[in-house]
């Protein structure tokens, strides 16, 4: 398996070029529609700045003729951490909501299989698992008043560390802050402390020494500049925090036949612009955060560069034999029968690792 990153995600490349988003006809006129939307874990990820407002604040009152408008917003903002997003929809006070599914699946835990740690080496099968799964998903999300829109991924989702880290091995004994239970079930393989704790916590963590590593986004990370207080980057692909856009299932079903239709093209070019972006963002923040170029998404650190350590293929073959002995089976437990046999019928055939099996 090839360890570097750059050609785990097959998409890399060095800058990122994004349509100017979906070209859905004008509607006919009728009655505004003023959408809230409450999106990102941060305003200043890529995911946000690049594609989101882009597309979602800036294009849509262009291409609608003012009809439909999107109040938007990211997390912060609107004092939001992620875990009750599904509720927030469910309740009306947010129309659209944006989010990590394994941060939300405490609501529904099947939404943490689509990209449970060590299952996906590839963003390419992060989203053929993401189709394959997501119709699954939303008949149980629809008994909860809500629907999956689409999904989109973050980067790969690796380890930042205070200390040196020289591979896998080294996380023995380490307080790793965890992006949800699987990355927990996967840390804990290798004889770490997992810790949970709300992404905004994170930065002071890793100052005080609270964790001594984190998991998340290589973009994502040095948008809101872990690599002050971290040096190591080490660039194992725990996941790619696969999220969905989750829509509030009674606001949808009033809305007219032309707007919903409308709706469905533009998160449907939402979704493929932020697949794209999450191959492209993998290697554009491993640059960024180690002092190197090309670096254009996201910040270039200058002083005091991140070192990285990629994976060996031996290690990225232990993480797929740790998924299959610890965190399938710890998921199925969360879960239920009904998942094992959901994942052996629907994910199995593109993963290769069968549950039981």
């Amino acid at each position: 398996m090839k360890t570097r990153i750059a050609l785990i995600t097959a998409a890399a490349a060095a800058a990122v070029s994004l349509p100017a988003g979906a070209q859905a006809p004008a509607l006919p006129a009728g009655p505004k529609v003023t959408i809230t939307a409450v999106t990102q874990v941060s305003p200043t990820v890529p995911q946000f700045t690049k594609v989101e407002i882009p597309l979602l604040r800036e294009a849509v009152p262009k291409q609608t003729n003012g009809r439909i408008e999107f109040n938007l917003a990211s997390w912060p903002e609107k004092n939001v951490n992620g875990p009750e997003v599904i509720r927030l929809v469910r309740s009306g006070q947010v129309d659209i909501g944006g989010a990590p599914l394994t941060t939300v699946s405490g609501d529904a835990p099947l939404l943490d299989g689509f990209d449970l740690a060590g299952l996906n080496p590839t963003i390419e099968q992060a989203k053929k698992i993401a189709d394959a799964l997501m119709p699954h998903a939303n008949q149980q999300l629809e008994k909860l008043g809500v629907k999956l829109l689409g999904t989109y991924p973050y980067p790969a989702q690796v380890f930042f560390c205070k200390k040196p880290v020289k591979g896998i091995e080294d996380l023995k004994g380490q307080k790793i802050r965890v992006n949800g239970p699987s990355a927990g079930d996967l840390v804990g393989h290798y004889g770490a402390q997992a810790t949970a704790m709300a992404f905004g916590e994170v930065y002071t963590a890793l100052e005080r020494g609270t964790v001594d590593c984190a998991i998340t986004g290589t973009t994502s990370g040095n948008s809101v500049k872990w690599f002050e207080v971290t040096s190591t980057l080490y660039t194992l692909p725990a996941g790619w925090s696969t999220s969905g856009y989750f829509v509030n299932l009674a606001w949808w079903n009033k809305q007219p036949a032309e707007v919903r239709g409308y709706l469905e093209r533009l998160f449907a070019d939402l979704q493929e612009q932020q697949w794209k972006l999450g191959g492209e963002a993998t290697q554009d923040g491993i640059n960024c955060n180690t002092g190197r170029q090309p670096c254009t998404l996201v910040t270039l650190v200058k002083d005091k560069p991140m070192t990285e350590v990629k994976p060996t293929a031996a290690e990225l073959e232990s993480v797929r034999k740790a998924f299959a002995a610890a965190v399938l089976p710890n998921w199925v437990k969360r879960c239920g029968p009904q998942c094992a046999d959901l994942y052996n019928k629907v994910v199995a055939p593109i993963s290769g690792v069968k549950y039981g099996g």
